[in-house]
């Protein structure tokens, strides 16, 4: 098993966050999020969108949230950064995903939701215990095809490999520091930022969805 497991409870609690954010179109805590993402982990979404060169823009736009939402699930709880991947640990995690799934017979006649190597599964069970709920559920309400799950799910496989493998030390990534303390605003209180918007209606959903 991995030296660090994600819990069950922070990746519902990320999962959480997310459908809150979502259904209230909170585009600018989500533009922050991406913003964060970006230049923290910049490979990441890299990999995650270079599927729109073979699949399309839709498609491209599915790999990058559920890369998101492993990214999130990582980073939540934790009082350091977490590592940054580099293309070399996501080259790395590409080979042990691919050879882990080349052992799995018939493969190709599994929903895209199992498509899953059982030696993965036991690194992070409660992640991809959830994002087989997810896919699933998005393939059954029509919200993205079976060929998008199927595109997607290698790639979203990597990258928790990957994030798996850093924080480990299997195979580290780069060191960038630790989240500095900050004075705590009551979820209640109006928000810092000036909005009056009640901090858990404003920037408070932000810290919902970053780990630190």
């Amino acid at each position: 098993m991995s030296a660090y497991v994600v819990s069950s409870e922070e990746v519902e609690r990320t999962i959480t966050a997310f459908t809150r954010l979502d259904q209230r179109g909170d585009k600018k805590a989500m533009n922050k999020l991406a913003q964060r993402l970006q230049k923290e982990q910049p490979f990441l979404l890299q990999h995650a969108a270079s599927v729109r060169g073979e699949h399309g823009d839709a498609v491209g736009e599915a790999a990058v949230f559920y890369a998101t939402l492993v990214w999130a699930m990582f980073d939540r709880g934790r009082d350091a950064t977490l590592p940054r991947l580099t293309a070399q640990n996501l080259a790395d995690a590409d080979k042990v995903v691919t050879e882990a799934l080349s052992k799995i017979e018939g493969l190709a006649d599994k929903p895209p939701h199992e498509r899953v190597a059982p030696a993965l599964v036991e690194t992070q069970p409660h992640i991809y215990a959830k994002l087989a709920e997810l896919l699933a559920e998005d393939v059954k309400e029509s919200a993205m095809t079976a060929d998008t799950a199927t595109a997607i799910i290698k790639p979203t496989e990597i990258v928790v490999e990957a994030f798996d493998a850093a924080l480990t030390g299997r195979r580290p990534g780069e060191k960038q520091g630790t989240v500095v303390a900050e004075v705590k605003v009551g979820r209640n209180e109006p928000c810092p930022c000036g909005s009056k918007k009640k901090y858990k209606k404003c920037h408070g959903s932000i810290d919902d969805l970053g780990a630190g």
